[in-house]
């Protein structure tokens, strides 16, 4: 157990819930009005742990979006799938997910492990989720350390693969439905490093967001799926994994640069209901170890949503 207590005097308590991420923080109400201190603490932890998590958390839409501002500026709703009109920054994750103006006709197009909008030239550097209406059982959320994936790889496959690129796509499924009519009305692609550098911790990170790479660029097409299945599942070891139990009042909070995560599919067999609201923060265009950025292959950057 970790205790940081501020020059104010509050006191966070981060209970850590792995060995390697996840980190669960006490004492403090992110409805209220944080301190600096307080803000600082909690950045602390989410760069040691890559997720923090909190209960019995009172936020509306309003509280959750200035909760966000404390660290950083919040992007619009979704890239793809639009903004809700009253508060812009807010997307709904609901258990049949909508494009927030309309149900789309795939109900599991987002589950699987992912990082958050990797397809875009600067991918969200953070979400916030909260949970409102929580199964009573079910439907938990995984992430995993993508900067410990990276370290625990052989030294030969390190000095391998941080000299790769890949491209990153968000495309769309088969069919006419109105999921893949919204994500072919916005083709968004970039090629990351395989391999980033953490902006604030200076880690290596392996980049390799399963739900959004296509291929390794310069490989074969045989290589590059064999190369790419072999990370995706050393990625998704255990050892670098947590799992997270909602309640409602539960909040995450999750580096998006050195963490993928698996939205739950066992809700599907039940008849529970799940709704949960996402924030996230407008992020940086990533960097390989040799110093080169990420290229942008189509679409547009993410823009900061006005304050």
């Amino acid at each position: 157990m970790d205790v940081t207590q501020s020059t104010a005097g509050d006191v966070i308590e981060v209970r850590p819930m792995t060995i390697h991420i996840g980190a669960e923080l006490f004492g403090v109400d992110l409805a209220g009005s944080l301190t600096d201190e307080q803000v600082a603490a909690i950045r602390r932890a989410l760069l040691r742990w890559k997720v923090v998590f909190f209960r019995d958390q009172a936020l509306d839409h309003e509280a959750h979006v200035r909760l966000a501002r404390h660290f950083g500026a919040p992007t619009p709703a979704h890239i793809v799938f639009g903004t809700n009109e009253s508060h812009p920054e807010v997307y709904s994750i609901a258990k049949h997910r909508t494009a927030q103006n309309g149900r789309t006709s795939a109900t599991r197009c987002w589950s699987g492990w992912h990082t958050d909008i990797t397809a875009a030239i600067n991918p969200p550097w953070a979400s916030i989720l909260r949970g409102v209406t929580v199964p009573p059982y079910g439907g938990d959320t995984q992430w995993t350390n993508l900067a410990l994936a990276f370290a625990r790889l052989s030294t030969p496959m390190q000095r391998f693969v941080e000299g790769l690129r890949a491209v990153h796509r968000f495309d769309a499924p088969a069919g006419d439905g109105d999921y893949a009519r919204r994500v072919g009305a916005r083709d968004l692609a970039a090629e990351h490093p395989l391999v980033t550098m953490h902006p604030e911790t200076g880690e290596k990170v392996l980049y390799v967001s399963p739900g959004f790479v296509k291929e390794i660029v310069g490989l074969e097409p045989s290589e590059s799926r064999a190369l790419l299945e072999n990370l995706w599942e050393h990625a998704v070891s255990t050892e670098f994994t947590v799992r997270f139990r909602w309640a409602p009042g539960s909040v995450a909070f999750w580096d998006n640069r050195a963490t993928a995560h698996l939205a739950p599919v066992d809700i599907f067999a039940t008849d529970f209901e799940r709704q949960f609201y996402r924030v996230t923060l407008n992020g940086e265009v990533p960097v390989g170890v040799d110093g080169r950025p990420s290229t942008l292959l189509s679409g547009e950057p993410i823009e900061a949503q006005p304050a």
